[in-house]
């Protein structure tokens, strides 16, 4: 990713986080916890309803905020939204990768069809570098005394594997390696790269397996014994934001009670 020149960002009271999926879940929460620590918010969706009402929560908090609609998956508005993002906001110093979709619906693996695996890999991970490709080039073309970061919220789907969703877990995977390519390539510019990965969070996409998961939590799945909530992944993504860990760059942060340490 080469760059010709760099500009000088102009100064702004606050550092502006741009969120990807900020609609609801977790993306919601992340923007409110940011906007809670002095961020000023791009928050992006692809729904408007949700997003309202989170550009609401965190405009309550006395920052500034705005709200664009956008599909993660149409790679070729990227630059064009980027673009609008710093000429009505200012320059980003943080993107947080939050958007995603599961399975359209869990299954054998040997069933899996093309369609359905087309459409998680377009969101999740063609969607995500793209966009990430696209926000890396406007920081790498700016310079900026302020802490700069990228903030991937993959999950711990990329590490454990599940037969019943195999191409919501080879996106994540793909994120992990997402994270390690950037890191590298953004450590000269002082830009940290991080994965965050949530095990079973309760939101709006884990409610229709909820049941199962009630059970599985209470059987030791999670050795915490508690289904994890918006706020636990909000708060990690946060500190990570802040820049007090940026000589960290390329790690990967577990949020779920342990789920993915091997056991016997």
């Amino acid at each position: 990713m080469a760059t010709s020149s760099s500009v000088l960002a102009p100064r702004h009271a606050r550092p502006l986080a741009l969120v990807t999926g900020a609609g609801r879940g977790i993306g919601a929460s992340i923007a409110v916890e940011l906007a809670q620590r002095g961020f000023d918010l791009a928050l992006v969706d692809i729904d408007d309803g949700g997003a309202r009402e989170t550009l609401a929560a965190v405009e309550s908090h006395g920052v500034r905020a705005r709200f664009y609609r956008h599909d993660l998956a149409d790679s070729a508005a990227h630059r064009g939204l980027v673009e609008g993002i710093v000429s009505g906001c200012g320059p980003i110093a943080c993107l947080i990768n939050n958007a995603g979709v599961s399975a359209e619906q869990r299954g054998d693996l040997l069933e899996l069809g093309e369609q359905s695996y087309d459409r998680v890999i377009d969101i999740n991970m063609r969607g995500t570098f793209f966009f990430t490709q696209a926000v890396a080039r406007h920081m790498a073309a700016t310079t900026s005394d302020e802490a700069r970061s990228i903030v991937t919220v993959s999950s711990v789907s990329a590490e454990l594997a599940s037969t019943e969703r195999g191409e919501y877990c080879m996106s994540k995977a793909g994120l992990g390696m997402l994270t390690k390519l950037f890191a590298l390539r953004l450590a000269p510019l002082s830009i940290a790269v991080f994965e965050v990965r949530p095990g079973i969070i309760r939101t709006p996409m884990t409610e229709t397996v909820a049941a199962r998961y009630d059970e599985r939590i209470a059987d030791g799945v999670v050795p915490m014994r508690r289904w994890g909530v918006p706020h636990d992944v909000a708060s990690a993504v946060a500190a990570l934001a802040s820049g007090q860990m940026a000589f960290a760059t390329g790690s990967v942060l577990n949020i779920d009670g342990a789920l993915s340490v091997p056991r016997l």
